[in-house]
């Protein structure tokens, strides 16, 4: 006889946006030139128990968060700036990068899911990994 273990869990997200330009070195295409982006980015934490007050996190701690990570890229040439230096300022790495710069800010039992960044309205890569506490 096979037991299953059923794991509820409570996801939030929140979505902001930035605006920046940048260029895919090595790609063989239009996106190998300078050209820009309206991006947003949206974050997805999620835990399997709420706080005090009902909810797995306040949403405007998770903006707050967010909108400080991507000052450092809204209307910059990625292309200039860390870590897009040298690693090509995808939207995969985008996002990777995201993940990283914004996990710290995740308190337990909260554990940060995943990160989308969308480059426009039809076109999107999600980044996941496993920071924070085990549910």
């Amino acid at each position: 006889m096979t037991l299953y273990y059923v794991l509820h869990m409570f996801t939030a997200k929140v979505i902001e946006g930035f605006s920046a330009a940048h260029s895919l070195r090595g790609y063989q295409g239009d996106c190998e030139r300078l050209h820009g982006h309206n991006y947003r980015v949206e974050i997805a934490v999620e835990s399997s128990t709420l706080d005090t007050c009902g909810i797995v996190a306040d949403f405007r701690d998770l903006k707050q968060h967010l909108k400080k990570v991507l000052a450092g890229l809204d209307h910059q040439y990625l292309n200039e700036i860390e870590p897009f230096t040298t690693l090509n300022p995808s939207a995969e790495n985008i996002a990777k990068y995201v993940f990283h710069s914004i996990s710290g800010a995740v308190v337990p039992p909260v554990r940060l899911k995943e990160v989308t960044v969308w480059e426009n309205d039809s076109s999107c890569v999600t980044y996941s990994g496993s920071v924070g506490p085990k549910p």
